[in-house]
């Protein structure tokens, strides 16, 4: 059993290094190992002291961050694959040295450089260059191909600009110009996204970090049993739950897939799921976590700085689709298990709620703090620092879920190691942003699609959708919202979309792109962990996601489902459509209601539900006629099959 449980256990970590960048880093042994955990500690205690005392002069904290943050990146993670895993090798330590060298130039010639604002010198320039260079290597290394290659295009695009047709032309961007403005400015490498990581971000991941130490995940997915591993496919459901709690700590979908999905999908697969259902039910719930709130994968934090809207009207927003978004993938899951008479858990086998409150209830106490904290208008910097503390502190209440002050050094450390993902894609998303306000292809990118779509609002979101798809593959989320954002959204502020929701628009596509063939990383891992069918399962896990490609168009038009410009009666009008329009479209992509539907049924449902989440009473009415026929042919079905099988 236990040889059974060590390979499965490999299998997943496999799974997870191969399809998440981030976790596939060196196990450092001996004096190597000291050193990286001396610097990383040291990276995290700088963190706490500037959230405890207040940040430096913006550069400056960008800078220690980005140099703590390239340091480590290169010593932990190997240029090259078959390189040792146990120690660092000689050339990473250089790229380690020059990491760490290359930001702490600004430090040192700060002054000078704030004098010369704007002037670059040759050692200026080559200093600039180089680290440049560090950064795509560093986003190479820990969050793969993708996002270098968008931002090496982007690179490409300012330098040669002049020599493209039609109307993202511009005359060109000197290399000096080009190093200049990415490096020494905070339009750059040094921009808001890296900004964001080096205050807010890094203290949730910390934060984070307490958290499992705590036992936090494992609390999640016993609750969840607790609460519907006796429904009608219970596992699934289970699965839905644990992931979508996991991902208001969780900043990674694949992360999420394997850590949960290595409980839920055998307990799926053992039940009756298919493989690649089972496989994408994971990763469809694990992706959903980057839209929960209060942390949204860390994009709340940046989604804010970009908007300036507050951090807590931005959650606030964020409630109801993604709420929406589960309810989605929970009508999935159920009609699934109703089609093919899947029962739950005994209840006997299940965990009870009331103890696991009693025993374990005083985890949820730093969860509830900051949320506390955050709505009466403390920072999220302040908050984040006060739920690390009371993380640590609730631990101690009891004897079971108490952390030592090894855990808690091991946290510092761990805390260091899960920032660097983050750090190294909001830099290498900086050069993006710098080429983009360099150049001004924002704008002409939002002309464009704008032009495409002929001025048309629902071919412009749609436009809009498949741009932010596009840009979203292979891309963590923080990059993601960052990309996404800059180019996709300024076609929707142009149609006069309210700003959050042009700018949540984007992101949930952008996320979406993670269970969205061809590049749909979460619901391959999903399959690797379920043995699936890589394919078939990121198909399975795009039917699934029904819900989160209608709620993004139901929120551009009616933008009281973020809370815009809102009342009361008209919030619980559009859940309600909402709702049942989902439950329509679900039911047509699924096949079946309360039995087996005909292709003519289908279409009744989809079209039915697409009239439901579209705003307006007429379409409402028309909606809600069309699913009541749709229902009572169903209904008609059931009881013909039933008085014939009682016949036969």
């Amino acid at each position: 059993m236990s040889d059974k449980y060590q390979e499965t256990s490999q299998n997943n970590e496999e799974i997870l290094r191969k399809f998440d960048k981030e976790s596939d880093y060196r196990i450092l042994e001996g004096f190597s190992a000291k050193i990286v955990a001396a610097i990383a500690i040291a990276f995290s205690v700088f963190h706490l002291y500037t959230g405890a005392v207040g940040v430096l002069d913006a550069m400056i904290q960008r800078s220690i961050h980005l140099s703590f943050g390239l340091c480590l990146i290169f010593l932990l993670y190997p240029a090259r694959k078959e390189w040792p895993r146990n120690k660092v090798h000689p050339v990473d330590i250089i790229f380690a040295i020059l990491g760490a060298a290359a930001p702490m130039y600004i430090i040192v010639f700060y002054q000078e450089l704030v004098l010369r604002a704007g002037t670059v010198t040759t050692m200026d320039y080559i200093v600039g260059l180089i680290a440049i260079i560090l950064v795509i290597e560093a986003a190479r290394r820990v969050v793969g191909w993708p996002i270098i290659t968008v931002a090496s295009l982007f690179i490409l695009y300012a330098l040669f600009g002049r020599y493209i047709p039609g109307q993202l032309a511009h005359r060109g961007v000197a290399l000096p110009s080009l190093v200049g403005h990415l490096f020494y400015t905070t339009e750059g490498i040094f921009g808001i996204p890296i900004g964001v990581s080096s205050t807010f971000i890094f203290l949730f991941i910390l934060f984070g970090a307490y958290l499992e130490k705590t036992g936090m995940g494992q609390f999640f997915i016993d609750l969840a049993n607790a609460v519907a591993g006796w429904a009608s496919g219970g596992p699934a459901k289970v699965a839905v739950i644990s992931s979508g709690l996991m991902g208001t700590v969780s900043g990674s979908s694949v992360a999420n897939v394997v850590g949960t999905g290595s409980f839920t999908i055998p307990m799926m697969k053992k039940l009756g799921y298919r493989p690649e259902f089972a496989g994408a039910v994971e990763a469809t719930a694990s992706t959903g976590g980057q839209l929960m709130p209060p942390i949204m994968g860390a994009a709340a934090f940046l989604m804010s700085e970009f908007t300036q809207i507050p951090y807590v009207k931005i959650i606030g927003a964020a409630v109801i689709p993604a709420l929406l978004y589960y309810f989605g993938v929970w009508t999935g899951v159920h009609l699934e298990a109703k089609r093919l008479g899947l029962k739950g858990l005994n209840r006997e086998e299940l965990p009870k709620i009331k103890n696991i409150l009693l025993e374990r209830g005083h985890l949820l106490l730093p969860l509830v703090a900051i949320i506390v904290l955050l709505v009466r208008g403390y920072s999220p910097m302040k908050a984040a620092l006060f739920a690390i503390i009371s993380s640590i502190a609730a631990s101690l209440l009891r004897k079971d879920t108490r952390i030592s002050l090894t855990d808690i050094v091991n946290g510092l450390e761990q805390g260091a190691r899960g920032a660097l993902g983050v750090i190294a894609a909001t830099a290498c998303a900086g050069i993006i942003i710098g080429v983009v306000t360099q150049t001004g292809l924002g704008l002409k990118m939002g002309s464009t699609l704008v032009g495409l779509a002929k001025g048309n609002l629902l071919l412009t979101l749609f436009f809009t959708m498949l741009t932010s798809i596009v840009l979203g593959m292979g891309v963590p989320t923080t990059a993601n919202y960052v990309i996404t954002s800059t180019i996709a959204a300024p076609a929707l502020l142009m149609m006069n979309v309210p700003v959050l929701a042009a700018h949540m628009f984007a992101f949930y596509f952008g996320i979406i792109a993670d269970v969205t063939p061809p590049v749909a990383l979460a619901a391959f891992a999903g399959a690797g962990v379920a043995k699936a069918n890589p394919l078939k399962t990121g198909l399975e896990a795009s039917k699934l996601a029904i819900a989160a490609f209608l709620v993004p168009y139901i929120f551009v038009y009616n933008p009281a489902l973020l809370l815009i410009d809102v009342t009361a009666l008209g919030v619980v009008q559009i859940v309600v459509t909402s709702v049942i329009g989902i439950i329509g479209v679900g039911s047509a992509v699924a096949g079946y209601l309360i039995t087996d539907e005909s292709f003519i049924e289908r279409i009744i449902f989809f079209v039915g539900g697409i009239m439901m989440v579209t705003p307006g009473a007429r379409t409402d009415l028309i909606g809600g006629g069309l699913l009541l026929l749709g229902y009572l042919i169903q209904k008609s079905k059931l009881s013909k099959s039933r008085i014939q099988g009682a016949r036969d």
